[in-house]
């Protein structure tokens, strides 16, 4: 299954106002493509609503879709960047990865979506 299928979405009921929902999950999990190891981190979601805002509990089933996918760090970041454009078409929306150390070497990505003439 594509883990966007597990999104939901709902109104936002302030869409004229532009204010900043943050999403922290500290438990987020994946496959080290290369190891078969499992990687850990957390995923910070900052985003500025326009017309919808994401559904917590579906997010967190998102998630875990990734529990057993083999995915590098970057990509990861950059497709829940992608999946939440997709489902939400934020005015304004930031997914930082910050990874657990590997190899005495951590790693941090962070990719931002903007409307155009936003932020």
């Amino acid at each position: 299954m594509n883990p966007i299928d597990k999104l939901e979405t709902f109104d936002n009921k302030y869409p004229a106002r532009d204010y900043t929902v943050t999403i922290v999950n500290p438990e987020f999990t994946s496959v080290c493509p290369k190891t078969g190891l499992p990687d850990f981190g957390t995923i910070t979601i900052n985003y500025i609503p326009n017309k919808k805002c994401v559904e917590l509990k579906s997010l967190k089933y998102y998630f875990l879709e990734y529990r057993s996918m083999g995915i590098f760090y970057e990509t990861v970041t950059n497709k829940i960047l992608d999946d939440m454009v997709t489902m939400l078409k934020p005015k304004w929306i930031e997914v930082i990865g910050s990874f657990t150390a590997r190899g005495g070497i951590s790693t941090t990505v962070k990719t931002v979506h903007s409307e155009k003439g936003k932020r």
